[in-house]
């Protein structure tokens, strides 16, 4: 986590430090994580890009007769995982996916995001530093570990024990994620009983993605250590807050925050005004990838302090977007509306893109939005142009279909393969008959 490392160096730690296996991960088209595990005799053969996997065994990547892929890992991101036994050691490599023909894989998420910043890079700006907020729930497992509906306690925002009975839970998850490399900023009780937030420093864009996963992972094997299990589902439970994943975001030139004009009334460059009227322009759209689930949508309701509408503000948290109020350095958009179930890699693509399509078109950004939505009028959203986000997947799948700007830099492979999927799922959902439905219903 932010070391370099040398082949040569990775060896000498594997042996020293007892390593017996390594898993070679990377993330599939709908965010989970996949691996192929090598002996410590296999490692040198790997850091060479020499381990071949199946592809067609994983969803959404290719067809049987097109199977053979390679795994390119990427060698700063080692890790020794620190929960497994000191006698025999697993240590973890994030790879990128590429073809037999030495071409990367255009259905590789983490390879569709470098492709992106590849074009930030073509106009000028040299990385893109992303802040995630991910949250989870802490259930109770069954005698046979299985999740059950039981929260781990009934705290709420900020609470400490012994209300807050998951503190010894986020405590470890935090002590283990410093000890993987991890700078922690920040952790607490979120707003709904049961539910937790552990805020991490940002990074550029493609070790976000990668420390996503790796938060997901740790937070999910701590609490399984503890007999409770953690969910990343966007909505739980009814009538309580859904878990978010707000995403920080500025641009860089070199050392330069491209967002910050201390000239500017607001202190935001015109290169953060693009970019935000970009993400607004396209937010519709993209919700499909950042918001990927049935369960998604029922998150993004009003009350429940999650974002419905499109709109960005400096002084409340109703709207899509919030400017907060740190500038020089620290000037940057918090996009409102991501959920933990996203794929962190295409997620970030596409913001992305559509901040980078407001920048190369010079779009106007519209006027703040200081009030509270959720209590302004139909008409009154009307008349100042505020949309709405989609209101289920179905919805959102349509508008990702029809928006060349994303679907494009996603690529035919991802787009194609996401959309079938995604029908699939909401079909699925539809056609199901729901415990509401049989509550409501069975006396007719």
């Amino acid at each position: 986590m932010g070391k370099p490392f040398t082949k040569e160096e990775i060896l000498t730690i594997a042996k020293q430090e007892n390593v017996r296996y390594i898993r070679l991960q990377f993330t599939d088209l709908f965010g989970l994580i996949k691996n192929v595990e090598i002996p410590v005799s296999q490692l040198e053969k790997a850091l060479n890009n020499q381990i071949m996997f199946d592809g067609s065994s994983i969803e959404g990547f290719v067809r049987i007769e097109e199977s053979d892929m390679y795994l390119y890992p990427d060698i700063n991101t080692w890790l020794i995982f620190p929960w497994e036994a000191n006698e025999s050691k697993i240590a973890r490599l994030i790879c990128d996916v590429y073809l037999p023909d030495g071409n990367p894989f255009p259905g590789d998420p983490r390879g569709t995001l470098k492709k992106i910043l590849g074009e930030a890079k073509n106009l000028g700006f040299t990385a893109m530093n992303v802040g995630p907020e991910p949250e989870f729930f802490l259930f109770k497992t069954n005698d046979t570990g299985r999740p059950t509906m039981e929260l781990n306690d009934n705290g709420g925002y900020f609470d400490l024990s012994p209300v807050d009975l998951g503190e010894n839970c986020r405590r470890e998850i935090v002590l283990t994620l410093e000890e993987m490399g991890f700078e922690i900023e920040a952790s607490h009780h979120e707003v709904a009983p049961g539910q937790h937030e552990i805020d991490f420093k940002y990074a550029d864009a493609v070790e976000a993605a990668d420390q996503i996963q790796t938060f997901k992972l740790v937070v999910k094997n701590i609490a399984r250590k503890q007999g409770l299990h953690a969910t990343f589902m966007p909505k739980p439970l009814y009538g309580v807050n859904g878990s978010g994943m707000h995403c920080h975001q500025s641009l860089f030139r070199g050392k330069e925050n491209t967002f910050y004009d201390e000239k500017d009334e607001q202190g935001l460059s015109e290169t953060a005004k693009q970019y935000l009227a970009g993400i607004l322009k396209h937010a519709y759209s993209f919700a499909a990838i950042t918001n990927p689930t049935v369960n998604s949508y029922k998150r993004l309701v009003p009350g429940y302090e999650a974002p419905c509408y499109i709109a960005w503000s400096e002084k409340n948290r109703s709207p899509l977007v919030r400017v907060p109020a740190s500038r020089g350095m620290s000037t940057r958009i918090e996009l409102r509306n991501p959920d933990p179930s996203a794929n962190p890699y295409l997620a970030i693509a596409v913001m992305l893109a559509a901040g980078l399509d407001g920048i190369k078109n010079r779009l106007e950004l519209n006027k703040p939005v200081n009030q509270n939505i959720y209590q302004m009028s139909e008409e009154e959203k009307e008349r100042i142009s505020i949309g709405s986000l989609p209101k289920d997947l179905e919805e959102a799948v349509a508008a990702f279909e029809t928006n060349e700007v994303i679907t494009n830099v996603l690529g035919e492979h991802i787009s194609n393969h996401f959309i079938l999927a995604k029908r699939m799922e909401w079909e699925a959902y539809r056609t199901q008959v729901h415990t509401w439905e049989r509550e409501e219903y069975i006396d007719y």
